[in-house]
């Protein structure tokens, strides 16, 4: 039984950049690097110039001077003739954590709802780049080859929440995301034509909802619908269920009905003004 690759969760750490240990091969020194140059931006330091940078965190400046070129080019930092200070746009590396918690704490009864009401798993996630990031579940026992839990991360083009957040993105995502996505055959019945994909997501957005057959795992359906905040779509929650216990129709008859019921319960909460 073939079980899907996923991202395990990581604890984040305010290391220095030789913090990983010798020879890891996962360990990512650029990115170590680029976060202990944001953090050397505190209080009494809100501009920089290279060499304080560099002194902050014990790199070279040239690496030093290379980090704060990328944060600029990406809008997380600008220059000026005094040195480098840190932009707005740095508030939502933390805010998208933020706004993943709260949603998650709102949906996590919600969930444990739908699965003791339908007897599958019950899972929320969000839009991280080309992937969707787990942030609540409420598991059966019931035996899979998936096995997911908060903080996993699946491709966003073969999974009934990732067409959801898709389908419902602004346009510059989608097509950033559709540009990138590599078609790769999961199994059989993964969709593997650019054009096919981008005409299933207009689908997805025309009926408020997404079903996916297979495609990213053989014996596993799941649909899905989106989740808003103020009008806003910023989660998907989906029930998957094992193919020899449901079928398209029945997802479609039973559990759609049930995951808009809870998708409304938790704007509601979101947004308690609608």
């Amino acid at each position: 039984m073939s079980s899907i690759t996923k991202t395990e969760p990581v604890s984040p750490s305010p290391a220095s950049p030789a913090a990983g240990e010798p020879g890891d091969p996962d360990f990512m020194l650029s990115l170590a690097r680029g976060l202990s140059v944001i953090r050397a931006f505190g209080e009494g330091r809100s501009r920089l110039s290279v060499a304080q940078v560099a002194r902050a965190t014990g790199i070279s400046r040239a690496a030093a001077r290379r980090c704060l070129y990328t944060l600029s080019l990406l809008g997380y930092a600008r220059s000026n003739e005094n040195g480098f200070e840190l932009t707005p746009g740095v508030l939502a590396l933390g805010q998208a954590y933020l706004d993943s918690a709260a949603i998650a704490r709102v949906a996590q009864p919600v969930l444990e709802r739908v699965s003791s009401e339908l007897s599958e798993s019950c899972s929320m996630a969000v839009l991280d780049g080309d992937e969707i990031v787990y942030v609540a579940r409420a598991a059966t026992r019931r035996i899979l080859s998936v096995d997911l839990s908060v903080g996993s991360r699946l491709p966003t083009a073969w999974t009934s929440m990732g067409r959801v957040l898709l389908a419902f993105a602004d346009d510059a995502v989608r097509a950033r995301v559709l540009a990138r996505v590599k078609l790769t055959r999961h199994t059989p019945h993964t969709i593997l034509d650019r054009n096919q994909l981008k005409a299933e997501l207009d689908r997805v957005s025309r009926q408020g909802y997404a079903l996916v057959d297979q495609e990213l795992e053989i014996g596993l359906r799941s649909i899905a619908v989106p989740v808003r905040r103020d009008g806003v779509v910023v989660a998907a929650v989906n029930v998957g269920a094992h193919v020899s216990r449901v079928d398209p129709q029945v997802l479609r008859r039973e559990c759609l009905p049930v995951l808009r019921k809870a998708a409304q319960d938790i704007a509601a909460v979101l947004s308690p003004g609608l």
